[in-house]
């Protein structure tokens, strides 16, 4: 959600944001700009609705000189979509520019004092707003632009990550952050700024992840220069990137999507490697020894998330209970912060987010560490501000994750919240050695498996031709893979923009039902374990009503293999591990589906892959 870019230093700093930005498009945005320093002191903006494709053609012939600048793809918030409310922003005597990620929350206020002092705004937005209070206090409380900043932000309530640029002083580039992710490159006397380590890899591994309320002035040649917006000095902690330039490419695949949905086996195996030891006879998660106690002594476990990352905690909740015998709770994080919720000091928050930037639950894990819960973190983003705020967690170590619909992330998480699972019930003796050496096994052969059902892609790429027509999809599912169901329509909602809604498949009589029709495809997620009889009642019901199926089954499967329309195979596994493999399905077939209707599969209409805002 929302891109920022920044250079400066020796070298035309206009090829490295544009390059930056389509790192960034990922991000999701619907517009793009760029601010230069020109060598002889213009500040030039240019700005354009679209993909950065349309920004480039637009400054084809323009005047992109210079050794500074920022670079900016919005996702709009405040205003339409439009080249007006596209940052960045001049302020009111366009001495200065603004990008900004993030919500002003008392914009219109700020808005109103400055209307009074004869500001005028052109845009929609909240951050025009911003840009004219750091001019209007620059000017009239006479000091340099990093103290104006310091000052301005001490006003504003929200979120924001931003940099500025000021004409009269082209030597120099602010950027400050609260609750919205941003990270500075050190280069050779050169410093680059972006809202996650993506557009910096291939220039440096060498970064500073900046933290709430701090201000950072960047100079060329001169030390980085930290202070908080109360001017507190703060001591710069530069650490090493772990990423690499490859990771940030197709590598041959059409979209990253399906380059992500094919990582699954190798990504899983980097997830578990360290933890599952050589001999897949034992799990050893660092972030559970060093708080075991805690975890043993949690009179409840409260997961908190959202999108995909709250199905993986809805799995984590059968696994938890079903190993450790502790009550879960699986709370959406953005309806969390605000219901004020019972929260112990003998609680366990388990936060899950791909990015660790997601802003809801990022105040719900504030909300719940003021309460005195433990905080204990899932996440695929080192360095990111879930992972800093949380008293200990787990790194899935799956690479970035492109695509904006998550593949890997997911089932990543559910593969680091089922071995926590296991930990805890190991260690409270709630599930014996021979259970719990059945099921470390089987998660070593996962990775194995995957690979025998991405064998299936090209025939789930033919039958998905079938279903382009459908304006609304079912999916059922019970058990440990009613999440799974959920799942995969949310994909096939993200990327196809076709209605789907998941259930439990034994509530389909209560309801749903109504809806089935030659015309509603069901899917129905149906392995051989736990209910497998009853969802086999439930495909009949189906059947008797006209509808057509498509089953997920495991292997040498007879009764649903008869009447389903379309089947799916996918290898025998403990019930718990199911949803590493019948998922896997239900994400080609989202894929696949999105392509023939000539989708965006890896930006799809709306949507941002780090929800940065509330």
């Amino acid at each position: 959600m929302c891109g920022i870019v920044g250079y400066i230093g020796k070298r035309n700093a206009y090829p490295i944001l544009i390059k930056g930005l389509h790192r960034l498009e990922y991000r999701g945005y619907d517009s793009a700009g760029v601010a230069l320093i020109n060598p002889e002191g213009q500040l030039n903006i240019y700005k354009a609705k679209g993909k950065v494709a349309e920004l480039e053609s637009f400054a084809a012939d323009k005047d992109t000189g210079g050794t500074i600048g920022i670079a900016h793809t919005r996702w709009a918030t405040h205003g339409e979509p439009n080249t007006v409310n596209a940052h960045p922003h001049y302020s009111e005597s366009e001495r200065l520019a603004i990008i900004h990620n993030g919500i002003i929350e008392n914009y219109a206020v700020l808005k109103a004092g400055l209307t009074k002092e004869g500001y005028s705004f052109k845009s929609e937005t909240d951050t025009e707003v911003l840009v004219q209070l750091v001019e209007y206090t620059q000017v009239n409380k006479h000091v340099d632009l990093k103290t104006a900043v310091q000052l301005a932000l001490q006003q504003v309530i929200g979120a924001y990550a931003i940099a500025i640029l000021d004409k009269e002083h082209p030597d120099t580039l602010i950027a400050a952050r609260k609750g919205s992710p941003l990270v500075v490159g050190i280069g050779d006397d050169e410093y680059f700024l972006a809202s996650d380590a993506t557009p910096i890899v291939e220039y440096t591994d060498k970064v500073i992840y900046i933290d709430d309320e701090e201000v950072v002035c960047l100079q060329a040649g001169k030390e980085v220069d930290i202070t908080t917006i109360n001017n507190v000095a703060k001591t710069p902690e530069i650490k090493r990137l772990e990423l690499s330039l490859s990771q940030l490419e197709k590598g041959g695949y059409p979209h990253f999507m399906l380059k992500e949905i094919f990582e699954q086996p190798r990504t899983l195996t980097d997830s578990m490697r360290g933890r599952v030891n050589v001999r897949q006879d034992n799990i050893a998660l660092s972030g559970f020894i060093d708080n075991k106690e805690r975890f043993l002594n949690a009179k409840r476990i409260i997961i908190t998330a959202c999108g995909t990352s709250w199905h993986a905690g809805l799995i984590a909740m059968y696994a938890i209970e079903e190993f450790a015998q502790i009550p879960v709770e699986v709370e959406y994080s953005s309806e969390f912060r605000y219901r004020k919720p019972v929260i112990n000091k003998d609680d366990v928050v388990i936060a899950i987010s791909q990015s660790g930037e997601t802003a809801d639950t990022l105040a719900a894990i504030q909300l719940a560490k003021e309460k005195g819960a433990f905080i204990f973190s899932i996440c695929n983003v080192v360095g990111a501000s879930i992972p800093r705020v949380s008293d200990s967690g787990c790194y899935t170590h799956v690479g970035p994750e492109i695509g904006v619909a998550s593949t890997k992330a997911f089932t990543a998480q559910v593969v680091a919240l089922t071995m926590l699972a296991l930990c805890i019930g190991r260690e409270k003796g709630t599930l014996n050695q021979k259970d719990y050496l059945k099921i470390v096994r089987e998660l070593g052969q996962i990775p194995d498996k995957i690979q025998r059902v991405l064998g299936q892609n090209k025939r789930i790429a033919d039958f998905a031709k079938t279903f382009t027509y459908a304006q609304n999809f079912i999916y059922l599912g019970r058990g440990y893979n009613f999440p799974v169901a959920m799942e995969g329509a949310l994909k096939l909602k993200e990327i196809s923009y076709i209605h789907a809604e998941g259930y439990p498949a034994a509530e389909m009589k209560h309801g749903p039902i109504a809806l089935i029709s030659q015309e509603m495809p069901v899917v129905v997620v149906a392995p051989h374990c736990g209910t497998y009889e009853k969802v086999v009642s439930n495909i009949q019901e189906i059947k008797a009503r006209k509808g057509r199926v498509i089953a997920v089954v495991t292997v040498g499967d007879k009764l649903v293999s008869k009447i389903a329309d379309y089947v799916i195979e996918v290898p025998e596994t403990e019930e718990c591990l199911t949803p590493l493999l019948t998922v896997v399905p239900l994400q080609l077939l989202a894929y696949h589906i999105a392509v023939v209707k000539g989708c965006d599969v890896d930006q799809p209409r709306n949507l941002a892959k780090s929800v940065t805002v509330e």
